[in-house]
């Protein structure tokens, strides 16, 4: 049975335990993979491969077993994102909030919002996002504002205004986390808003050189109404040791992560099957010249570091969510680091080197083999992997853990 009608075949949105989720994932990622470098191309955005994901049941992955989920630890969870990746990583970067948000329900949300949407995780529904502002001073200032709506009538009722860049996922979404103020520069919350809900409107009009089918586009929120009941604290996350930023972290480093494999994949069937040995060489096929057998070695032993790490850094995470304290939840966070670092420089090396191996063949625009570095190099733009390397420079120095936000 092939990896497509089998997993068109599954039930909605089954609950998944961890070699399920490991199988599944696979199964998608060679699905995805077919027709990846078409789509990104001819930037054919990923509808029907998110209708599969949804019904693969890997939405509802990390819902707490009491709610009745897998509740599968973060390492299960990075290691699907670097399969989905390796597919293509467009589609695994769509999910990313998905994740996040509801790792953020976990901690912040009430009983009944954990009911609510943990169970709509569970049914295959996908939590978007609109946390990023343009324009501002920084990553993490923030103007979209949640204001009451004076009807006098307890009605507990706010209206959301505001817009968001970058918003990953939300043109795909069934519900859209919305990160603003609750009042006039007051603390940030989560508004939880119904994709399809009046004075919403999604705009696709990302256009980044990589991860071009992602749909990061804009959101804009004019006199958006929100019932208290869909709105969740967020600004709480960051009193006291939390892994929620390392958790964010470590999806993005899979993702990375999954394109140099997948770069290294495609050079290596390239060189095998199409390119022509170099004459100084002496041999015949292009597989054998020593010069490229070095250089494959090289990018193998970068990527095979990167998993390392991805895995080693799960399990810190995971540690950490079993033992929380400022130490275990810091040491997670320079874990993670490390992988952030690593699998930057690895995917857009190895995603670069493609050609010096493949030759003057691989660079012809019908075959695309450039999307791996467009998408490598935008996606490892999100957070500057010098920062992690400072924050692990100074921990090697002094033992100073890295401060406590969702970048770390």
């Amino acid at each position: 049975m092939s990896a497509a009608h089998s997993l068109t075949e599954l039930p909605l949105a089954p609950v998944l335990r961890p070699d399920d989720a490991i199988r599944v994932a696979a199964e998608l990622s060679a699905v995805l993979a077919d027709g990846a470098a078409e789509r990104d191309a001819r930037r054919i955005l990923p509808a029907e491969q998110l209708d599969l994901l949804s019904a693969s049941g890997l939405l509802g992955i990390t819902v707490p077993a009491t709610y009745g989920g897998a509740d599968l630890p973060a390492g299960t969870v990075a290691e699907v994102f670097r399969l989905l990746a390796i597919g293509d990583p467009n589609v695994a970067q769509i999910p990313h909030s998905h994740f996040v948000y509801v790792n953020a329900l976990r901690h912040q949300a009430t009983s009944l919002q954990k009911e609510f949407f943990f169970g709509q995780a569970l049914d295959g529904k996908r939590f978007g996002n609109a946390q990023s502002e343009v324009g501002t001073r920084h990553v993490r200032d923030f103007r979209t504002t949640l204001r009451p709506l004076d009807q006098g009538d307890g009605t507990g009722q706010w209206v959301l205004d505001g817009e968001k860049g970058y918003s990953t996922g939300a043109l795909f979404a069934d519900w859209i986390p919305v990160l603003a103020h609750l009042g006039e520069d007051g603390p940030l919350h989560v508004a939880w808003v119904d994709r399809r809900a009046d004075g919403v409107t999604v705009v696709d009009d990302w256009d980044g050189m990589g991860q071009r089918t992602t749909a990061s586009g804009t959101v804009r929120l004019r006199r958006v109404v929100v019932h208290e009941s869909r709105i969740v604290p967020y600004h709480l996350t960051f009193e006291g040791p939390q892994t929620y930023g390392a958790f964010a972290q470590l999806l993005h480093a899979a993702i990375d992560t999954g394109i140099a494999r997948a770069a290294l994949e495609d050079a290596a069937a390239f060189v095998s099957t199409k390119s022509r040995p170099y004459p100084d060489a002496g041999v015949e096929r292009a597989a054998d010249d020593p010069l490229v057998v070095q250089a494959f070695g090289e990018m193998e032993l970068a990527v095979r570091a990167a998993e390392a790490l991805l895995a080693d850094a799960g399990l810190a995470v995971e540690h950490a969510d079993r033992h929380l304290s400022a130490q275990t939840a810091g040491e997670a966070s320079l874990a993670v680091a490390a992988v952030r670092a690593a699998s930057t420089r690895a995917a857009v090396d190895v995603a670069s080197r493609l050609f010096e191996v493949a030759g003057t063949r691989a660079a012809l625009a019908s075959l695309n083999l450039d999307r791996h570095w467009r998408n490598a190099r935008t996606h490892t733009l999100h957070d500057p992997a010098a920062w992690k390397v400072q924050h692990l420079g100074r921990f090697a120095v002094e033992g100073t853990l890295p401060p406590n936000h969702g970048q770390l």
